[in-house]
């Protein structure tokens, strides 16, 4: 047991004890939901540059990382938000991301990997068109195909600018879509998490946004391997997975309601893409696990407490989520530094770290809570706290 001064939500202070909980157990067996984790980039905290506006990566860090989920049995989501993709980490670094972990998927047995292809190379603009994002598209999607990959076909930010209505998405993600050579995921992220989707699918009102959605997914269910859903809505999410096609696949996106979504209901469930599952995955493999054997007692008791840390990683502006999911991997001993692209470090404040520290012990996610509450500690030194 570790015991340490936190700060509180209100500015005092007050002492904290480690419970020490066990972490979870991980499965062993193939899970009975599809699961990947959005992961995140471990940056080089010795490379010489403006850290707001240089991305090094430490590969080494950043693959050993992926090693670590797929040994937990989940497959990898890369390259996308949770890297920082379009929001630190450009597409010359995920160019250079998404090789390297293919090359490392290959040589790790039953490895799942799916990669993020976009337009964030086209920087938005008024003299940009709708063929202008066909082009970006087809040169990203091909960059993954050739490279050996599958696609997860995100959201762009060109196109939200330059739509005129939803015909133009139907006709990017139509095209994109006739010309992809394997099924991909299509990721419908929120406003939320990117301020600059606003309006995504043509339209405001979510229902009508979905329609445009489902008929694009209808029209080439063929090629749609399923759709990620990051709306932070659960009834949103159900009302989509009850209209997709047979057999397209409702990957939520929802960190704020995914243990519900994952087991479903008596009209069907949701697998999941998720970027919590970077922060929780021993904890994720063990309740897939349960799930998996029919111990449903058994997921939901392993997820719950996940799922208050999930909310206080994911609170509003729930694009700085990727400060936690950081920190939680330097809490763990999975880098040795807290530092993240373009220096988001510093975008949750110590209060909000505090918080996550005290969550994270509850759910058992502290594998080693001595090493933990010391680099906690180290932390809160830098903010003036001797603990």
């Amino acid at each position: 047991m570790a015991i340490l001064t936190l700060p509180t939500a209100n500015g005092r202070l007050e002492d904290f004890s480690t419970s020490e909980r066990p972490m979870p157990t991980p499965a062993a067996e193939p899970f009975c939901r599809s699961a990947l984790a959005a992961v995140h980039v471990v940056v080089d905290p010795l490379a010489d540059g403006d850290p707001w506006l240089d991305a090094v990566p430490d590969w080494d860090a950043t693959i050993a990382y992926r090693r670590y989920i797929w040994g937990l049995g989940l497959g990898v989501a890369e390259a996308m938000d949770t890297a920082q993709r379009g929001m630190g980490l450009d597409w010359t670094g995920a160019q250079e991301l998404i090789r390297r972990s293919i090359d490392a998927a290959r040589d790790f047995p039953g490895a799942v990997l799916a990669s993020g292809a976009g337009t964030d190379h086209l920087a938005p603009g008024p003299e940009v068109t709708v063929d202008d994002v066909i082009a970006a598209y087809e040169e990203q999607c091909e960059f993954v195909e050739n490279a050996g990959g599958s696609i997860v076909l995100m959201a762009s930010r060109a196109l939200a600018k330059c739509a005129r209505g939803p015909d133009d998405f139907a006709r990017v993600y139509s095209h994109i879509l006739s010309g992809v050579r394997e099924p991909v995921i299509i990721h419908w992220l929120g406003e939320m998490f990117d301020p600059e989707l606003a309006g995504y699918w043509g339209h405001d009102a979510y229902e009508a946004a979905m329609a445009t959605c489902l008929d694009v997914i209808s029209d080439n269910a063929g090629k749609v391997d399923g759709v990620k859903v990051s709306l932070l809505d659960k009834d949103k999410e159900i009302a989509m997975r009850r209209r997709l096609p047979d057999g397209v696949r409702m990957y939520t996106g929802d960190d704020f309601n995914f243990a519900e979504l994952i087991a479903g209901d008596d009209e069907g469930y949701s697998d999941a893409l998720l970027g919590i599952f970077d922060a929780i995955a021993p904890a994720a493999s063990s309740a897939l696990g349960a799930l998996t054997r029919g111990e449903s007692e058994r997921f939901y008791e392993i997820l719950e407490p996940t799922v208050a840390l999930s909310r206080h990683i994911f609170q509003a502006p729930t694009r700085f989520y990727k400060t936690g999911v950081v920190f939680m991997a330097y809490l763990n001993g999975h880098q040795d530094h807290f530092t993240l692209i373009g220096g988001q470090q510093s975008a949750r404040s110590l209060a909000h770290l505090a918080e996550l520290f005290r969550l994270a012990d509850k759910a058992g996610l502290l594998r080693d809570p001595d090493l933990a509450a010391a680099r906690m500690k180290t932390v809160l030194a830098l903010h003036g706290i001797e603990a």
